[in-house]
C-alpha cells in the first residue's frame, strides 16, 4: 500500500477513534452514550448569545405580558421533572409574535412557541407537549449531538479530500477517490438527516415524559401531532430526505407510548387537559392582539440569526417540516 493510500485512510480512522475520546459521555436524560464537543456551560452561553437576536428575527416576545407568563408558568413546571444530573439551565420560555407555525429550542435552555402555533393549539396538555419537545432536545443535548456529528463528518471527508488531491494523478486513489468523494458527501447528508429524525422521536418521547411528571395527560402530545398533520399541506418530500419524521410517523410512536408506557394516564383525573384554562389565558387573549407582523418581511433576519447562531440544528426549523 503506497504512503498516500495508507495517508487516506488514516487519517479519518483517527479522527473517528480521537473524537470519542474527547466528548463521549452518558446522557442523563437518554441514558445512552452520546459525543458533545461543547460542555453544558457552553451550550449555555450560546444560547444566551443567540436569543436575542432570534427572538428579534421572530416578530419580538408576544405584546401581553399575561401570555408569556402564562407560557413560563406551565414552562416551570415541566422543567421540575428533568433528569438528576442535567444541569441548572437557563430556561426561558418565550411566546414569539409571528404567525409562522414554529417552535424551537436554543442550547442551554431557551425555548420558543410562534403565535402561529399557539393559537392552533387547544389545551394546555398541548401547549406542555410542544414546551416538553423542546425540552427534550436541550435536556438530551440534540443541537450540541448534531455539530459534534457534522464537524466529525467534515473532517474526515476533508482528510479524504486532501489525501486524494495529493495523489498521483494516475493512481487508482485519484481515480476511485473522485467518484467516490461525492458519494461519501450523499451518504453524510442522509446519515445526518436520519440523525435528526431519531432526535425528533426522541424528544418527543422526553416530552411525554416532563408533561407526564408535571401532571399533564401525555395525549396532549398526539394531539399536537394531529394539528402538525393537518397544517402539512401540499406535497411533501419522502421521509428519508426530511429533517422531521413525518407526523404520521410520529403519531404511531405517540400512540405506541400511550397504549403501554402512558396506559394509566387515560381516563385518570390525576392527569389533566385544562381547555377551559388555556381558552382564557391564551386563546382569548391571542384572540384580541392586533395581528402578528408579515413573516415575510423577517425571511432576512431569520436566516441571520440561525447563521450567527452557529446552529444547525433540527430544533430550529419550522414545526411542521
Amino acid at each position: 500500500m503506497n504512503h498516500t493510500l495508507k495517508l487516506l485512510i488514516t487519517i479519518p480512522l483517527l479522527i473517528l477513534i480521537a473524537l470519542p475520546a474527547t466528548g463521549c459521555s452518558v446522557n442523563p436524560a437518554t441514558g445512552k452514550r452520546s459525543f458533545t464537543l461543547m460542555s453544558w456551560e457552553k451550550e449555555k452561553a450560546l444560547g444566551l448569545a443567540a436569543a436575542p437576536e432570534m427572538t428579534e428575527a421572530f416578530g419580538g416576545a408576544i405584546p401581553d405580558a399575561a401570555i408569556g407568563d402564562y407560557a413560563r408558568s406551565i414552562g416551570a413546571k415541566l422543567v421540575t421533572g428533568i433528569e438528576e444530573g442535567v444541569p441548572d439551565l437557563d430556561w426561558e420560555f418565550t411566546v414569539l409574535n409571528s404567525p409562522v407555525i414554529n417552535a424551537f429550542a436554543l442550547p442551554g435552555g431557551k425555548v420558543f412557541i410562534s403565535r402561529g402555533l399557539a393559537i392552533k393549539l387547544d389545551s394546555e396538555a398541548e401547549l406542555a407537549g410542544v414546551l416538553g419537545h423542546e425540552i427534550g432536545h436541550v435536556t438530551a443535548r440534540h443541537s450540541n449531538q448534531q455539530m459534534s456529528a457534522q464537524l466529525g463528518i467534515n473532517f474526515a471527508i476533508g482528510a479524504v479530500a486532501v489525501g486524494v488531491g495529493l495523489s498521483d494523478p494516475d493512481s487508482e486513489v485519484r481515480k476511485y477517490g473522485q467518484l467516490g468523494l461525492p458519494a461519501v458527501a450523499v451518504g453524510s447528508n442522509l446519515f445526518l438527516l436520519r440523525f435528526g429524525r431519531s432526535e425528533e422521536l426522541e424528544a418527543d418521547m422526553l416530552g411525554m415524559r416532563y408533561m407526564t411528571r408535571a401532571g399533564y395527560n401525555p395525549r396532549g402530545q398526539l394531539e399536537v401531532m394531529q394539528v402538525l398533520a393537518a397544517e402539512a399541506t401540499g406535497e411533501r418530500p419522502p421521509e428519508w430526505l426530511s429533517t422531521h419524521p413525518l407526523p404520521e410517523s410520529r403519531i404511531d410512536r405517540i400512540n405506541e407510548y400511550l397504549a403501554n408506557e402512558y396506559a394509566g394516564t387515560q381516563d385518570n383525573p390525576s392527569f389533566v387537559t385544562n381547555r377551559a384554562q388555556y381558552k382564557s389565558n391564551m386563546l382569548d387573549r391571542l384572540s384580541a392582539l392586533p395581528p402578528a407582523p408579515d413573516p415575510s418581511q423577517d425571511e432576512e433576519a431569520q436566516a441571520n440569526a440561525y447563521l450567527n447562531a452557529s446552529i444547525y440544528c433540527q430544533q430550529c426549523r419550522q414545526a411542521v417540516n
